[in-house]
């Protein structure tokens, strides 16, 4: 589709359109439409809801150009997330629930349960805004979670989906690591990317990811922020201390909903009693609008060895091997 707008002759287009027309360019990125301002003319081409969606950005970009308004980045930002939840044919849909389907960007995607346990999870996940997921490797915990906030962002539930990670080694000290600070975070965030990139194709995590939509970040950048109209996931929280926790927890700002995934058998802090997973769900246990889930071995959902081998590493197997086939 492709679409026409004038720009009234009252707009200041450097209002309007921001430095560089920076503006219009988070337009392009987020939404993943072709945008080009020539005169007096914005030409927008794409997919219909996002054209539509961009036209609708664009007009209010226009009123605020008439007003001599300047917007800050992130009120442009929310700008384009309530046009384009308004756009899409599923955002008024709230009745489904999420033990059926989770759609995603993946195309032809979608994301269900395949245990009980899981079921009830996501509908934790669905009915309370902060949410423990705990149990074993390969229970889904951490995929369930990065589908969730997908989902959040494609029905225009949040604005924003914002991965965190403690960046702690597994048991070894990696020592100094080479490059710029993206490169030396992005061994521990793997995990998080790698589950992203099965909800979203390349463009669109790209797109997401320079727009500031997605963020997946080390723990500790998370000091000093309130996140508003966001889906927070905390993965690895059995590596927190309880310090961490205490300001993971309380970075949660209006509208918005926190996941903390988490294996209290795999804690590679020196203390494990320090846990600040395990510490944050004997202390909230009884706090109203919190949901713990438990994921057990019986919802592994990887290759058949790992629950074999799950319960091998199981403390009250016998070092003997008797019964083993």
């Amino acid at each position: 589709m492709q679409l026409t707008l004038r720009v009234p002759e009252a707009v200041d287009r450097v209002v309007a359109f921001g430095t560089g027309e920076r503006h219009l360019k988070m337009i392009r990125e987020t939404l993943g439409v072709a945008i080009g301002a020539r005169a007096d003319e914005v030409t927008i081409e794409g997919e219909r809801p996002a054209v539509i969606a961009a036209q609708g950005v664009i007009e209010d970009l226009f009123r605020a150009g008439d007003k001599r308004s300047s917007l800050s980045r992130q009120q442009v930002l929310d700008l384009i997330a309530d046009r384009a939840s308004s756009t899409r044919p599923d955002a008024a849909v709230g009745d489904h629930s999420w033990a059926e389907r989770l759609d995603v960007y993946a195309a032809g995607r979608r994301i269900a349960p395949k245990s009980e346990n899981q079921r009830a999870y996501l509908n934790a996940i669905e009915d309370h805004d902060l949410v423990f997921g705990v149990g074993p490797a390969g229970t889904g915990k951490t995929y369930l979670s990065v589908a969730a906030a997908s989902h959040l962002l494609k029905v225009g539930r949040v604005k924003k989906a914002i991965l965190a990670r403690p960046a702690v080694e597994a048991g070894e000290k990696l020592g100094y690591l080479p490059g710029d600070m993206y490169q030396k975070v992005n061994p521990y965030l793997r995990p998080l990317l790698d589950a992203l990139e099965d909800m979203m194709d390349y463009a669109t995590m790209k797109r997401f990811m320079a727009a500031d939509v997605v963020e997946v970040v080390p723990l500790a950048f998370m000091r000093g922020r309130t996140l508003n109209d966001a889906v927070i996931i905390l993965d690895e929280a059995q590596n927190t201390t309880r310090g961490q926790m205490q300001m993971f927890l309380t970075r949660m700002g209006q509208r918005s909903k926190m996941i903390v995934t988490g294996d209290p058998s795999q804690i590679d802090l020196p203390d494990p009693s320090e846990s600040g997973l395990i510490d944050a769900m004997g202390r909230l246990r009884r706090v109203k609008g919190i949901a713990a889930c438990m994921l057990e071995k019986q919802d592994v959902v990887r290759h058949p060895l790992v629950q074999r081998i799950i319960d091998a590493y199981d403390p009250g197997v016998s070092l003997s091997g008797e019964g083993a086939s």
